[in-house]
């Protein structure tokens, strides 16, 4: 998918054609959200914030928000990361390993986590998960584009 970016100069306005990045949702447009960015040069994932403060219970699964959407290429994923320091100093991970986003999905990232060391506070602006944005390779006679639509989020594929 492509988006337009329009970006206003001294002297005119340049319209730059974008295919992969994020966007702040409708609704979270005034609510201090951050455009991930990467930390260093050579970082390769984009650190997402949480939109809100959430408390991860112990051993229970808490939705963290983002207030953000991506959008990207058909034959590009979002892969979605914890941050290391998170589960190394306070034992929380992401509940399902590692999260995909599809090409496909242009719905709110919600981060599912779970605390294996105890209760957990996430304040709203802290770094929780890194993205990072991947091409795949669909295996022979399969063809990207090709198939049912999304409909939802979280299992909107199937369950099984």
């Amino acid at each position: 998918m492509l988006r337009l970016l329009r970006k206003k100069t001294k002297s005119k306005i340049l319209t730059v054609q974008m295919t992969r990045g994020f966007e702040i949702l409708t609704g979270y447009e005034n609510c201090g959200i951050n455009l991930p960015t990467r930390k260093t040069a050579l970082s390769a994932g984009y650190d997402l914030q949480s939109a809100a403060d959430v408390l991860v219970s112990n051993k229970k699964i808490s939705l963290v928000p983002t207030g953000l959407k991506a959008f990207m290429l058909p034959e590009e994923v979002l892969m979605i990361y914890i941050r290391s320091s998170l589960a190394v100093k306070y034992g929380v991970t992401l509940a399902n390993g590692v999260g995909v986003i599809d090409a496909d999905y242009g719905g709110h990232i919600i981060l599912p986590v779970i605390s294996f060391f105890g209760e957990f506070e996430i304040k709203k602006g802290m770094r929780v998960a890194q993205g990072v944005f991947q091409r795949y390779l669909p295996i022979d006679g399969d063809e990207i584009g090709v198939g049912a639509v999304r409909a939802g989020r979280f299992g909107s594929t199937g369950i099984y």
